[in-house]
């Protein structure tokens, strides 16, 4: 059951409704696509100038708008660089309030820089002492200059011809764009090894660029509040309601159906800020269930207002690097490698952009 989901709705609808309010935006989209090929000439021609960050940057990015799985990999970058050896901070611009949150519960002992504009943030993140950042969400920022930039696309949300960009579809570019891409990440959910494999070549025959494979796995689950903890096995046969405001809702609940939970979906559209009349909406019905279910991103803003006495429960995510670990491991070592001469330029005192 969807609560909300207009947009999946849309993009992702087969009636006839969703079908007709496609074929209506279709001049949107056209007026999209033009718009973005002019602003990407426009950089590419060095008509608009791009700027060093105050540190080496690395960006972790999308070619579509959100679930693809970019934050937790985004998380397992820093985490990576700072063991490493270098001292990290995310920036990001921090839209629809939860992104940052989440960064600070994974990564509680990495900064996290919130602006809109990443170049300000990175000499924020200098200032703090961090020596590289990961630009989060910035594939389309050109304005900030990168030392790489890594691209994820979803293989549970890939289709094979229907790629349509905003406002009819997901897509913020066309997948030639990944060609500016250092590295293309393939995440998979539900999504088989195979289904990745099988996406990863398509990528390569379209950008010509090496891919790797990360494979995105239910942990285990616990409370907002830390107080409780239960396996990811426990869901097994149990009766589940989840609640979701992602960019891919689906993949969340083939993931939980894959653990043996019987799923009753509440679906919310992309960082939905939930109120309090819609949490205790939520609790009321969750009373139903065996257990209700949210993705981290959701319970940083649903946990505070959850009123109980039913728990809500969110599941972390693991990250395994299933293919192509050499060359993740390369567009991090290189962004590392680039610290020694970050002193040359774009240090907090030195001359930056205009603002």
């Amino acid at each position: 059951m969807r609560d909300g989901g207009w947009v999946h709705a849309l993009w992702d609808g087969e009636g006839f409704g969703a079908r007709v309010a496609r074929g209506a935006l279709l001049p949107a989209e056209l007026l999209f696509e033009a718009v973005t090929i002019a602003r990407s000439s426009l950089y590419a021609s060095g008509m608009l100038p791009t700027f060093p960050t105050a540190v080496p940057a690395l960006s972790i990015g999308n070619l579509t708008v959100g679930g693809t799985g970019k934050t937790p990999l985004a998380a397992h970058v820093a985490a990576r660089m700072r063991t490493l050896g270098a001292t990290p901070a995310i920036v990001l611009r921090g839209y629809g309030e939860d992104e940052p949150l989440v960064h600070r519960i994974v990564n509680p002992d990495i900064p996290v820089v919130v602006s809109p504009d990443r170049i300000a943030g990175s000499r924020d993140a200098a200032r703090l002492g961090c020596d590289v950042v990961v630009l989060d969400d910035a594939f389309q920022h050109r304005r900030a200059r990168r030392v790489a930039d890594v691209v994820v696309v979803s293989a549970d949300a890939w289709q094979e011809k229907r790629r349509h960009l905003l406002p009819v579809g997901p897509w913020r570019e066309r997948l030639s764009a990944a060609k500016r891409a250092s590295l293309v990440v393939v995440t998979r959910k539900a999504a088989s090894r195979e289904r990745a494999e099988h996406v990863a070549a398509a990528l390569r025959d379209a950008a010509g660029k090496r891919t790797s494979i990360v494979h995105l796995g239910i942990g285990d689950l616990r409370t907002p509040d830390g107080r409780h903890h239960l396996s990811a096995e426990s869901l097994a046969g149990r009766t589940v309601l989840a609640i979701t405001g992602i960019g891919n809702p689906g993949a969340f609940h083939a993931q939980l159906t894959a653990r043996g939970a019987v799923v009753e979906p509440v679906v919310f559209d992309d960082h939905h800020r939930f109120t309090s009349a819609e949490a205790s909406s939520l609790a009321a019905r969750a009373a139903q269930y065996e257990h209700a279910v949210c993705t981290l991103k959701d319970a940083v803003k649903l946990g505070p207002l959850w009123p109980g006495p039913t728990l809500l429960w969110y599941v972390s995510q693991r990250v395994d690097v299933e293919s192509g670990a050499d060359a993740l491991d390369a567009v991090l070592q290189t962004t590392l490698d680039a610290r020694s001469a970050s002193t040359q330029r774009g240090r907090p005192g030195t001359p930056g952009p205009p603002n």
